[in-house]
């Protein structure tokens, strides 16, 4: 048990309470060839390049950058945003029912700090209602800036006037929890979205 005082605990949405992997949508394309899905999210839309939507690049100019770099898989560039709402397997049940006993309880203040496209914001928010009851969210794409700069950190903390010290992290990406433990924020990795009720009963949390 870590005896340590919290009053906000911030979470990361894909990979914690939502599942999205545009494998989702490219196993289809590719027939279940994994190698060809595999291939084509490394190589052609790769986390990078869907990174710097997260950033606040235009999603038009995002697809016409790829498509002017590899004009013959036009087509299948263009299905990343056209259906992005696919790439969704829904909600971490387990995860969303620890969030919302989290913000029943009163005790702590329940925000998001997500990597996200704003042009997808809107649409995040009707295939997931609960994204309402945060107490304030701070969205990359909105900031135009993103996990792990040090800069989109320090934006929520000074939004919503957070004591980084009282405040604790979860995160599927290991460079998000080192960027926020820099600025003196507790931070819990997920490796697997199933650990989040284990990782979280190492802190004296009321819930």
């Amino acid at each position: 048990m870590i005896k340590k005082e919290f009053d906000t605990i911030i979470f990361d949405l894909g990979g914690v309470l939502v599942d999205w992997k545009p494998e989702y949508v490219y196993r289809k394309v590719f027939n279940y060839n994994e190698e060809k899905v595999q291939w084509f999210l490394n190589t052609i839309c790769t986390p990078q390049w869907n990174m710097e939507q997260d950033a606040g690049r235009t999603i038009e100019e995002a697809v016409k950058l790829k498509v002017t770099e590899f004009p013959e898989y036009e087509k299948w560039i263009k299905l990343y945003y056209n259906h992005w709402h696919h790439m969704f397997s829904g909600a971490i049940k387990e995860n969303v029912e620890i969030f919302k006993k989290l913000k029943i309880s009163g005790n702590y203040k329940i925000y998001a700090l997500t990597n996200w496209s704003a042009e997808k914001w809107d649409m995040a928010l009707n295939l997931f209602p609960f994204f309402y009851d945060f107490d304030g969210v701070v969205v990359s794409g909105k900031e135009k800036t993103r996990k792990p700069y040090l800069k989109i950190y320090n934006i929520i903390l000074n939004r919503y006037q957070i004591n980084p010290k009282k405040a604790l992290f979860i995160d599927d990406n290991l460079d998000n929890i080192k960027a926020a433990e820099k600025l003196n924020i507790t931070g819990i990795h997920l490796e697997n979205p199933t650990q989040l009720s284990n990782k979280l009963n190492k802190f004296s949390l009321n819930f």
